[in-house]
């Protein structure tokens, strides 16, 4: 098997075969070669219904036509200029015209740089150096939020090279828990910064809020003058035109963008009220820079993806991702079973636990053995989702009614053969 061998290769030039950690699976992953609508074709000719679609910036599949179209005739205009383009400008407005929270945008190069930002803009606004987080979220891989639960309030350092120090400000707390988040205020909210969530959690499965939570978090922090900053690296484009904000009703100070908003190609953002973004330099004093922020490749690919996603396209994203639901609650049903199915609008994740799922300590009884067991028999029966059971799987503009019976087919095989040791 050719991926086999190019795994071997790999392993003497990147750490552990790959370029990021999610990519790592056991006994090797497939490498690909090229990807095209709902499907992703690997070196040794083999292709795959595609629900990971590259940890979701996929969101109308692989090369998109009018996406290449774009993308080729900026290429041949140059790659990177070190100067603004129009462009910027055009997606600027179009971001500001979905997002409620967004008046002024700065393009960066992807979710990680963002949030970065959006913590030190929160910090610089409030004059307050503590931020809040939840168990179990991801927001990028710098050292303030690489924080795992730790005990008590305070987070330790999830890798090594972080300094205990850098994390002493971060404080995490669990998601949908309202009594978590009064109890931390009445002890600290005279030195928080800002709340940093992702308002769906999409790094730990898929956990969504509860009724009234989102508005619950809204309200405090605007009582206790607290900034409210929403990372909806996945959740903006996908679930609605305004994303999580727009889809639940909340307007947070700040929001961070990223995945759909390249095109799939590099991409990131911060934004938010004009009072706050004006603090970012130039035009202020909080700095922020880099030397592909705004290029023209990914600015391109963004702009042209987002004419593509429509209130046709939402709907359309409403139905597809019921019909996956559905189905894998009736599985389930008809076996018997207990697990969890979740998910909104294009999202799903199936959670091999009898127990609800609402934040990471619940999700983390899941069995990985047996979502292991899942994959691997989706693997062979041509349906490529996410390898591990706590991430999200998405569903793009080009999945077909026809893609999701086989897919559903595959999953009844593939959960009955999880069952079995």
């Amino acid at each position: 098997m050719k991926s086999e061998e190019l795994f071997t290769d790999a392993k003497n030039y990147l750490p552990g075969g790959v370029d990021s950690p999610v990519r790592a699976f056991k006994p090797y992953p497939f490498f690909a070669l090229k990807g095209k609508g709902s499907r992703i074709f690997d070196v040794d000719g083999n292709s795959y219904i595609d629900y990971c679609l590259a940890y979701g910036p996929l969101v109308l599949g692989h090369a998109y036509p009018p996406v290449v179209n774009t993308v080729k005739e900026q290429l041949l205009n140059g790659s990177a200029y070190g100067v603004p383009t129009e462009n910027e400008i055009k997606l600027a407005k179009e971001v500001i015209k979905r997002i409620p929270c967004a008046e002024m945008v700065r393009f960066v190069n992807s979710g990680t740089e963002a949030t970065m930002s959006a913590i030190r803009l929160a910090r610089a606004v409030t004059g307050k150096k503590k931020i809040v987080k939840f168990e179990g979220a991801y927001h990028g891989a710098h050292d303030y939020v690489l924080v795992k639960s730790g005990s008590g309030a305070i987070g330790l350092p999830d890798s090594p090279g972080v300094p205990e120090e850098t994390t002493k400000n971060t404080i995490l707390i669990p998601f949908n828990n309202e009594e978590a988040i009064n109890d931390l205020f009445e002890r600290e909210s005279e030195n928080l910064a800002a709340i940093i969530l992702e308002p769906v959690m999409g790094n730990v499965g898929c956990i969504p809020p509860k009724k009234g939570y989102l508005e619950f978090l809204r309200k405090i922090t605007i009582e206790k003058d607290v900034m409210l900053i929403f990372d909806e690296v996945i959740t903006g484009f996908r679930i609605s035109e305004g994303g999580a904000q727009e889809y639940f009703g909340v307007t947070p100070d700040l929001v961070t963008l990223g995945k759909i908003l390249g095109g799939g190609f590099p991409m990131g953002a911060l934004a938010g009220k004009k009072e706050f973004m004006e603090r970012i330099a130039p035009s202020g004093d909080v700095y922020q820079a880099g030397t592909f922020n705004g290029n023209p490749i990914s600015i391109t690919a963004g702009l042209e993806t987002l004419k593509h996603l429509d209130k046709k396209f939402y709907q359309d994203s409403e139905t597809k991702g019921l019909k996956m639901r559905r189905g894998l609650q009736d599985i389930i049903h008809d076996a018997s079973l207990e697990y969890q199915v979740a998910g909104l609008s294009s999202m799903f994740q199936l959670y091999f636990t009898p127990n609800e799922v609402w934040d990471y300590a619940q999700a983390k009884t899941a069995d990985i053995e047996k979502f292991a067991r899942y994959f691997h028999n989706l693997l062979s029966n041509d349906v490529f989702v996410m390898p591990s059971q706590f991430e999200c799987c998405f569903i793009s503009k080009v999945h077909s009614s026809d893609d999701i019976d086989i897919t559903l087919e595959a999953m009844e095989e593939a959960i009955l053969t999880a069952e079995k040791k």
